[in-house]
Parts: C-alpha cells; sequence; structure tokens
C-alpha cells in the first residue's frame, strides 16, 4: 500500500505526488485535520471551511478511482510524525508521498515526518507541484536567491522557453480496496463556519475552479492589463482561493494563458502577458520564503526597517479593522474582506499602505488581520504584498511612495460604483462628493458615515519622517 498524503493539493487533475503514488500500486489519500496548528498560523475560518468543502468533492473525485480518502486528527504539526507513523502500520504502507510545501514550519514539519517514517522502513517522497520551478534553480550569477522581481522573472522567462513546465497525467482507476472513506468534517472547534452568502461566492471543486480558468481564459484574459485595478469591473480571475488550496495547478493556468497566446509569454497579448506575470509574482515570493527564512518568522525582509517607530494606536487600528475610518475607498474595501473572504488586489495595496504609511501602524497587524480573514490566505502572498506596501519589503515601494487613498480612488472608481455597493449609506452622494464626504463640510447629509480619523497630509509627512530617521542598510549589517 502507498499513501498520499493531501495538503494545499487538494485536486485529482495534474497532482504530481498522486501520480507518482499511484505508480508504485494501491493507493490510500490521507487529509490531516490540524486545528491548533491553524490558529497559530491565523487562517481563517471562511478558509478552513473552504477546505473542507473542496475535501468533499475531493473525496467523491478519488472514489471513481477507487481511492479511499481517510482523515486523521492532530491538534498540531509536532504531533503529524507520530499520527502519520501510526497510519502507516495499520495500513502496511510502504511509502508516503507530498507535494512540497514551503514556510518554515512546513519544511520542519516534513523533515520531522520523513525522519520518522524513514526509521520505521517507510519511504518518504516529495515532489514539486505547486510552484513551476524549483526554489534554489532560479539563482543570481552568485549563486543567491533573488530579491528583485523583474530580475527574477528574466531568468523564469529564459527557463519556460528551454522548457516549459508539463501537466501530469490524471492516474487511471485501480482495483477496489476493502479499506473505506471516511466522512468529511462539516466543521472544525474553533472556526466558525462563514455565512451561506460567502459560501456560495466561492463554490468548492475542481470543476468550479476549471469553470473560472476557462472563462477568464475565453473571455477575460485579454482585458486583465487594462481592468484589473478597477474594483467595480470583473477584470479579474477569481482564481486565488482555488490556487492557495491547490484546487487547480499553477501549470494549468499557465497552459490555460498560453493557449490564448499562441504559447507565448513575452509577446503578443498583453493581458495574457500580465497575468502570467502575475502567476511569477505568486512564485517569486515563494522563493523568498525559502531563501530568506526570516520573513516566515514575523521578521521585516529589510533589516533596516526593524528600527521603525510604529504607533501603538489600537483605536486607529480598530477603525481600519471594523471599515470606519472616514474614507470611503478604505471603508468599501475593508467590508469587501468582511463579507466576502476575499479583497481586490489593488484595494488590498491602498488598505495595506493606508495602515502602515498614514496610520504609522505596524505591517504585522494587517498581515495577521487579512490572513484570519481571507478564503485565499497564503503566507508568501499576503507576507510579500503587506511588506511592499510598508516598505520593510523585496522589492517594496520606495518609502516615499505613499499612495493617496483619495486619489488612488478617483483614479480606479471614477464614479463610486465599488464604495457605493460597500457602503449603500453614501449612495445619494454624487462622483464627486463620494470620495471624501468630509470635504462637504459637518452636516452633509451622511450622519452615520464618520469623520476621517486622520489628517492625510500630516500623517504622510509623519511617515516619511520615520522612515527618514532610519539607520541605513550597511549600518544595521555592521551590528549584526
Amino acid at each position: 500500500m502507498h499513501l498520499i498524503w493531501l495538503r494545499t493539493d487538494l485536486r485529482l487533475h495534474d497532482n504530481t505526488a498522486l501520480a507518482a503514488a499511484c505508480q508504485r500500486g494501491p493507493v490510500a489519500a490521507v487529509y490531516l485535520v490540524t486545528p491548533e496548528q491553524w490558529l497559530a498560523h491565523d487562517d481563517a475560518p471562511c478558509k478552513v471551511d473552504f477546505w473542507l468543502r473542496n475535501l468533499q468533492h475531493l473525496s467523491q473525485a478519488l472514489g471513481t478511482l477507487n481511492i479511499p480518502l481517510l482523515i486523521r486528527h492532530a491538534a498540531d504539526w509536532d504531533q503529524v510524525p507520530a499520527v502519520l507513523s501510526q497510519l502507516c502500520r495499520e495500513l502496511a504502507v510502504e511509502s508516503v508521498h507530498v507535494n512540497e510545501e514551503y514556510g518554515i514550519h512546513e519544511s520542519r514539519r516534513d523533515a520531522a515526518v520523513a525522519e520518522t517514517l524513514e526509521a520505521g522502513g517507510v519511504t518518504f517522497h516529495n515532489y514539486l507541484d505547486q510552484l513551476l520551478f524549483q526554489p534554489g534553480s532560479v539563482l543570481t550569477k552568485t549563486g543567491t536567491y533573488f530579491q528583485v522581481f523583474s530580475q527574477f522573472r528574466k531568468v523564469c522567462y529564459a527557463r519556460l522557453h528551454s522548457a516549459l513546465p508539463r501537466r501530469v497525467a490524471t492516474p487511471k482507476a485501480q482495483a477496489a480496496l476493502t479499506l473505506k472513506s471516511d466522512p468529511i468534517p462539516e466543521q472544525v472547534d474553533g472556526f466558525e463556519p462563514p455565512s451561506d452568502t460567502l459560501r456560495a461566492l466561492w463554490p468548492a471543486g475542481e470543476d468550479e475552479a476549471r469553470r473560472r480558468l476557462d472563462a477568464f481564459a475565453d473571455q477575460q484574459i485579454s482585458y486583465y492589463k487594462d481592468e484589473r485595478d478597477f474594483p467595480a469591473k470583473p477584470g479579474t480571475s477569481q482564481l486565488s482561493a482555488y490556487l492557495a488550496a491547490g484546487v487547480v495547478s499553477p501549470r494549468q493556468c499557465l497552459h490555460a494563458a498560453l493557449q490564448t497566446n499562441q504559447g507565448e509569454f513575452e509577446s503578443g497579448d498583453i493581458g495574457a502577458i500580465t497575468w502570467i506575470n502575475e502567476l511569477l509574482w505568486r512564485e517569486f515570493y515563494k522563493h523568498i520564503l525559502v531563501g530568506y527564512p526570516r520573513v516566515s518568522r514575523h521578521r521585516a525582509f529589510r533589516p533596516e526597517t526593524e528600527a521603525l517607530a510604529w504607533r501603538d494606536a489600537p483605536e486607529d487600528l480598530a477603525a481600519w479593522q471594523q471599515a470606519r475610518t472616514g474614507l470611503p475607498i478604505i471603508d468599501a474595501a475593508m467590508r469587501q474582506l468582511l463579507e466576502t473572504g476575499w479583497m481586490h488586489n489593488r484595494l488590498r495595496m491602498v488598505v495595506a499602505m493606508f495602515l502602515t504609511k498614514n496610520l504609522l501602524i505596524d505591517w504585522r497587524e494587517g498581515e495577521r488581520f487579512f490572513m484570519r480573514h481571507l478564503i485565499d490566505g497564503d503566507l508568501a502572498a499576503n507576507n510579500g504584498g503587506w511588506q511592499w506596501s510598508s516598505s520593510t519589503g523585496t522589492d517594496s515601494a520606495p518609502y516615499f511612495r505613499i499612495f493617496s487613498p483619495l486619489s488612488q480612488s478617483e483614479k480606479f472608481d471614477g464614479d463610486g460604483v465599488f464604495i457605493k455597493r460597500w457602503l449603500p449609506e453614501l449612495a445619494t452622494l454624487n462622483k464627486k462628493e463620494v470620495h471624501n464626504p468630509q470635504a462637504l463640510g459637518g452636516l452633509f447629509g451622511v450622519a452615520d458615515y464618520p469623520r476621517s480619523i486622520v489628517d492625510l497630509k500630516k500623517s504622510r509627512e509623519r511617515a516619511l519622517a520615520a522612515f527618514r530617521n532610519l539607520p541605513s542598510r550597511q549600518e544595521v549589517a555592521e551590528h549584526e
């Protein structure tokens, strides 16, 4: 018997570890429910619910191949070696197969599992699957991990020219086993199920992921570069939750984009090129996790920014979290997050820059809040995005570039369509007024909408002063 241990790869098709396990003989699959670990990693209740719903679909799909899906419980990852070891003894398992994961805790967990299993005579095999390129294979000329995306992308392009990552064949049905699948839990203690409204926005299963991918590639991808920054338009693929849970693979995404662009990723359809670049950004941030493990430890990528004098401002933080900052584009974006488990990417940058620059609140507060609410929460992408916005990360926005929420709002939601959708209390304002109701003076007829919690001009100056006072990178390196 051979075992595939499923993690963030909840699909039947193009699943490297599953295909490899099936080539060796009879296979069973296992998924581990680890609630204390999920809590420690700030996984959102809506994300845990999404995993469980996808497992229901996957269990049925595996059933068509006569592969039973077992559920086992471990409070946290420290218990995983013992739980898997016990299962391997029960089933007389010869080999365990996994698709690689990349955070520092994930790497330690897998090393501990491999050591325990191999001591018991069970071989442990891991595979490249959630990335196009193995971390450590895309390096600078001096053999270090890239810190700048454009240079990383250039090497990736050269690799793609010489060899495109190929999709993996779906296994054929195996002879029926006496082992039966376990029921999938409908919920996990500590994770309140989301509303039916939220669930309806994110149907589970590979068929849905594939439908979204095909619809985006057929109808939307050509407009992606022009429309992706406008939150009121359906300009994005809405695939991030499916990619984060591994319900669709980056290879499937890459091939779908290439198919619409005659196999090209550097010329031709600008929308397809832009979207492929986004797949490579996802790749870049995962490579950063491996090359610079401090970002997995809540540390700034740029060590000199650890000295920043962040404000301890619980009331401002709460206003940001609860969508009552008095700045409509910020509050509309935060309501979108709270109600749907997702936020438009342009707005993720806008609200992150507002928190870290205008409110001068530590980026880690925002990173944690996002993870606790995002259905597509992913350590590498979320950390990368927050550190970019706060000017503490790789390839980050220069500290003096501070988005004005008002100009971002006017530029990307000019008619206020997005704002009014999420802040119906502003529905009576015209398209000039809706971005900054406060400019209308005290009594502007929107009694239940708060005044802005911050003066944008003064807060910008405060942020610039805080960043200017930092030691240089060289000074920090000399003290370390």
